[in-house]
């Protein structure tokens, strides 16, 4: 045999050994299953309008507050719906998420409302709501969501109300406590993560008014359902000192086709002759 046949033979043989090594490593290595990041506004007439219930609970645990079984809520939302008379919300204090000094502050929250001296919250003071509300409320009013490669921004009709969400950045070390936080994100697939802290003690976190500290951490999960026409979001909120464990919830939307109004929370004599909302007042002309 020459030389050109024995080299043929030894690169055949070669081949022989090495395939099965090949077909083993191209089956043990990852498949790239790319997802691409959710676009919740495929166009600009598509909007988010929340699902009747608020905040709802996800998987096990305790949290979060929820009715007094015996003063169930019924909002101006179900009052559209079944025409019921509005209560305003009384919690259940047998949750054992909440630490003294929480308990004691939605106690008297209950108090006040059973007593008939109403219980409005911080939207109908016309100040900014906060995080956790601004998911849930209203149900009759849209949000609209704008992505870009740097920033998300979410928008409410009601009030134009904003919270923007900086993408595939770290916090800043020591943020400013504000009404929305700094919130930063990223995507997983197709589901948006929201990270937020510095959150001042101006908000509550539901419906009762539940207070916290500025150690407030939300931890946001946005995707889609239902082919794109169900919006969902799970949120878990963990305050050290305010809660003895965090707690995780739901809410879903669905997807609207409003138009965007103007929409101005302000005061007037509804606001001032019939009810006290606490409303912030300018004592002197801004011109």
């Amino acid at each position: 045999m020459d030389m050109a046949s024995k080299a043929v033979r030894k690169k055949v043989a070669l081949g022989h050994l090495l395939l099965p090594i090949a077909l083993t490593l191209l089956c043990a290595a990852p498949v790239s299953s790319a997802v691409s990041p959710p676009d919740f506004s495929p166009n600009p007439q598509v909007s988010w309008i929340a699902s009747p219930g608020g905040l709802k609970p996800a998987g096990n645990g305790p949290g979060p507050l929820r009715d007094d079984p015996k003063h169930p809520t019924i909002s101006n939302d179900d009052f559209r719906l079944t025409g019921k008379q509005p209560t305003f919300p009384v919690a259940d204090l047998s949750n054992p998420i909440l630490q003294p000094w929480v308990r004691d502050i939605v106690r008297k929250h209950n108090e006040q409302v059973l007593a008939g001296k109403g219980g409005y919250g911080l939207r109908q003071s016309c100040w900014p709501v906060g995080l956790t509300i601004f998911l849930t409320v209203p149900v009759f009013r849209p949000i609209f969501i704008v992505q870009s490669p740097k920033e998300v921004v979410m928008t409410w009709q009601l009030d134009a109300q904003s919270r923007h969400i900086h993408l595939n950045v770290p916090h800043t070390t020591n943020p400013k406590p504000s009404w929305f936080g700094e919130s930063v994100g990223h995507y997983e697939g197709d589901t948006l993560v929201v990270d937020t802290i510095g959150l001042n003690t101006k908000t509550v976190v539901d419906i009762y008014r539940t207070p916290h500290t500025e150690k407030l951490h939300v931890v946001e999960r946005w995707h889609t359902i239902d082919a794109g026409k169900t919006l969902e979001v799970t949120i878990t909120v963990d305050d050290p000192d305010t809660f003895y464990q965090p707690w995780t919830v739901r809410v879903r939307g669905q997807r609207g086709r409003e138009e965007f109004l103007e929409e101005i929370c302000a005061e007037s004599n509804f606001n001032f002759g019939l009810f006290d909302f606490h409303m912030p007042v300018a004592k002197t002309a801004d011109f």
